[in-house]
């Protein structure tokens, strides 16, 4: 029997006897291969990965574009709050003349410096109110100080963008020609709808009001509703509320 010399390797499945002892081992030889990846594998890789990626992706854009909406949200429910918050302020301390204060005007008599008169106007095809009161909550701007009762007048003018604002008039000089002012500040933009309306006491509703018409036997209206929609396109958000004046002048007999 041939015998192999210390040091070499024994062939794959020949056996082997521990010097010491009786036992005998197996020799088992495996044989690795050194291979990589197929084109086929490669091309699945890349499509797993780009799927997860645009996954990734589009999860980021939606979380993005909705905290883009909700502060979009935030900023209109804000201005809303506080034009509304103005108007009921302005309202609550409107001022009205009374009898014997006040007489029905004549043919050729001024209007009344404390009338209260809603009308509605059409601004590029599109109608929109206007309403003019007097009341005690002026805001003085600027170098004027002065306090008083002031003629205040919501009304709603373009922007540049074929959008809508509604401004506010603040005007102590009672008697002048109400005139649209470039420095009127600016109580809410993208304004979709504007709607006042106007209660006498029994609780009918109109549209218009004059309280210099005899048509409205020259009383002032006991409440005002307002009704504020604001947005842009499709997308539009709706805010109202109603402000019981304080005082007002019943209908001449």
């Amino acid at each position: 029997m041939h015998q192999k010399s210390e040091g070499s390797n024994p062939e794959p499945g020949t056996s082997i006897q521990h010097p010491v002892s009786s036992i005998k081992y197996q020799v088992t030889r495996f044989k690795i291969q050194d291979t990589g990846f197929t084109l086929l594998e490669i091309l699945i890789a890349i499509f797993i990965f780009s799927v997860i990626v645009t996954t990734i992706f589009a999860s980021y854009n939606s979380v993005f574009s909705s905290a883009e909406t909700i502060d979009q949200g935030i900023t209109t429910y804000e201005m809303a709050k506080n034009c509304l918050n103005r108007m009921v302020i302005d309202l609550k301390s409107i001022h009205v003349s009374l009898p014997p204060e006040y007489t029905p005007p004549d043919f050729d008599d001024p209007p009344d410096p404390f009338r209260i008169v809603g009308e509605n106007f059409f601004i590029e095809s599109t109608s929109f109110p206007r309403v003019r009161f007097a009341s005690l909550a002026h805001l003085p701007l600027g170098k004027n100080k002065h306090d008083g009762i002031a003629e205040i007048v919501y009304y709603v003018q373009p922007a540049d963008d074929s959008h809508f604002l509604l401004k506010r008039s603040d005007n102590l000089y009672l008697f002048q020609l109400f005139e649209e002012k470039a420095g009127d500040p600016v109580l809410c933009e993208n304004i979709k709808t504007l709607t006042f309306k106007y209660y006498d006491q029994e609780g009918t509703e109109y549209d218009l009001w004059d309280s210099d018409s005899e048509e409205f036997g020259y009383a002032t209206p006991g409440a005002i509703g307002i009704k504020l929609e604001l947005g842009n396109g499709s997308d539009s958000k709706l805010f109202e509320t109603m402000v019981t004046l304080p005082v007002c002048r019943k209908k001449k007999e």
